[in-house]
């Protein structure tokens, strides 16, 4: 017949063997794996303490630095469940341990659980009843939130951080989020920037809030970035839709790279002067001047375009050919990349994971929570893309 051990006999480190000995021990939470981490910490709480004191219990030295003064119990929600009555040592002179801090009830992991369920699209609300079924101890709505408020130096980091000047191509766009303001709420762009290397690797590089898509509030977006080091020297070409403020501040910031406008957003705003029994074929025809292999056979079929619809629909004609020039620039690039930059919907999809993230929320309390959520999307967006560029894009020039 087996012995059971006296846990309680054993070193820290044997108690570590013990515990890695278990088959099923990050997989199975039980009454046993709790009780050797309830014992593996208030074991490693006492032995920090002697080391802080320089002397064991009962033990009178030159070298103590202070003496012992009881304990006091607490809970700790770690990410194999809860921990009732976990004795700490105290110090008459005080007691700072490193491997417990002061007031911190939940480990470094569940608070990033928890941040990470938030942005997953997890309601505050939601993420105290989930835990609650899985731990048995619930959290507070306000304790998710302020949680989360963790993620605010992180935000100022990501938009403070130097740029690295090896984009290929730059797509801008913005999206409007609602916010609650002194009176009422406001619709408040988010203007964002997002970058293609020429190894194919693709980054969301920054966003900013502002009052407005103005070109002082683009230009400023834009300056900031050229500040941070995104001077735009590899870059050749710049997608973006129909935004006059963008276009006017690209043209003060970034005056020397071409720019490419949306054919998404063009046919849209072409469809707008079509009869709708016309749209389909009419729009058919006009994708066979972006989908030609080189500016001459493109202008043809422009061309051809004009002169079916001119009579017909001289509005939509005027919309296409008056920016005509600036929806063909992606043809001097790569045939391979140029899926990638005639329209923006790279960006735009973005946007999508951002509005599905936010459906449930008629509106922001304040910017800061706005700053929260964009940046949780598009750090998840980022991590997702690293080690996976975009098929068949090469530096073929």
């Amino acid at each position: 017949m087996s012995q059971v051990k006296d846990l309680t006999t054993l070193t820290v480190k044997d108690l570590w063997k013990e515990v890695k000995g278990e088959e099923d021990w990050w997989g199975e939470i039980s009454e046993r794996v709790l009780g050797m981490v309830k014992l593996i910490l208030e074991r490693s709480l006492e032995e920090e303490l002697i080391e802080q004191l320089q002397a064991s219990r009962y033990i009178r030295t030159e070298a103590r630095r202070g003496y012992r003064n009881g304990y006091y119990e607490r809970s700790l929600f770690s990410q194999y469940g809860l921990i009732k009555a976990l004795r700490v040592p105290r110090a008459r002179t005080g007691y700072c341990s490193q491997i417990l801090p002061n007031y911190q009830r939940r480990q470094v992991e569940i608070n990033r659980m928890i941040r990470e369920m938030f942005l997953a699209g997890v309601s505050t609300r939601r993420v105290g009843e989930v835990l609650s079924q899985i731990w048995g101890q619930s959290i507070s709505a306000q304790t998710v939130s302020n949680i989360c408020q963790s993620l605010d130096r992180e935000v100022k980091i990501y938009q403070s951080r130097k740029l690295l000047d090896d984009y290929q191509y730059l797509l801008f766009d913005g999206i409007v989020l609602k916010v609650k303001g002194a009176l009422k709420a406001h619709k408040r762009p988010v203007l964002v920037v997002y970058g293609i290397k020429a190894s194919g690797e693709r980054e969301l590089i920054d966003f900013r809030q502002s009052s407005s898509e103005s070109e002082s509030q683009w230009e400023a977006f834009l300056r900031n970035l050229y500040q941070r080091g995104l001077e735009g020297k590899q870059c050749k070409l710049i997608s973006i839709d129909g935004c006059a403020g963008l276009h006017a501040a690209l043209g003060t910031v970034y005056p020397y790279i071409p720019i490419q406008r949306c054919w998404a957003h063009k046919l849209r705003n072409v469809a707008n002067h079509i009869r709708r029994r016309d749209q389909k074929i009419c729009l058919q025809q006009a994708r066979r001047i972006y989908l030609a292999e080189n500016r001459r056979v493109s202008v043809a079929a422009y061309k051809d375009w004009e002169k079916q619809w001119k009579v017909q629909y001289p509005e939509a004609v005027r919309c296409l050919e008056k920016d005509l020039d600036e929806l063909l620039n992606f043809l001097d690039c790569p045939e391979s990349n140029r899926v990638k930059i005639r329209t923006t919907n790279a960006i735009e999809r973005a946007f999508r994971e951002v509005r599905r993230r936010t459906r449930t929320m008629s509106c922001f309390t304040n910017g800061s929570s706005v700053n929260r959520i964009i940046y949780g999307v598009f750090n998840y967006l980022n991590q997702s893309w690293k080690d996976k560029p975009i098929p068949k894009f090469t530096q073929t020039t």
